[in-house]
């Protein structure tokens, strides 16, 4: 598996939790070792281009999704086949205005967001109320699965 992170943003992001949170996802959500992700972090200006570009949307936003193979989450017994998941592009400044809304660290927005954003590579929308109930639980629950890992990590 290729986790490749880089950070464009001009905001000092502890890289390592990002990459062991997409490690931990992807493991949790049976997707082959072999498939490959990019995570791109970006100033709000680079962000506001390719929210504008992509989206039609003016201004900023904290996280985009750019899914290539088309890749599903897979099962214990029939994981994903190997490929190219996308490319997840955070906002670090837009996150940490967010963060600081929400009353917690920057670094858990992008949790949050790098989290979300790998479910829409995977295919996970929030549209409607029944995607939304579905993508936004699960979301939640890679979160704490991860957080959980993270105390046993910090432990051993």
């Amino acid at each position: 598996m290729t986790i490749e992170i880089t950070n464009e943003s001009g905001v000092e992001v502890d890289e390592t939790v990002l990459l062991r949170l997409t490690a931990h996802n992807l493991a949790e959500l049976n997707v082959s070792a072999e498939a490959d992700v990019a995570i791109l972090l970006v100033d709000e200006g680079a962000m506001e281009s390719l929210h504008v570009q992509w989206m039609d949307e003016p201004g900023p936003t904290d996280v985009l999704s750019f899914p290539m193979d088309e890749l599903r989450p897979g099962t214990e017994d029939t994981p994903t086949p190997p490929g190219l998941l996308g490319d997840i592009v955070l906002c670090p400044q837009v996150a940490e205005t967010q963060a600081k809304t929400a009353g917690h660290p920057l670094v858990e927005e992008l949790i949050l967001l790098t989290t979300h954003g790998l479910l829409h590579l995977l295919g996970f929308d929030h549209a409607e109320p029944d995607e939304e109930r579905e993508m936004f639980g699960l979301q939640r629950d890679l979160i704490v699965a991860f957080h959980v890992s993270e105390r046993r990590r910090r432990r051993t």
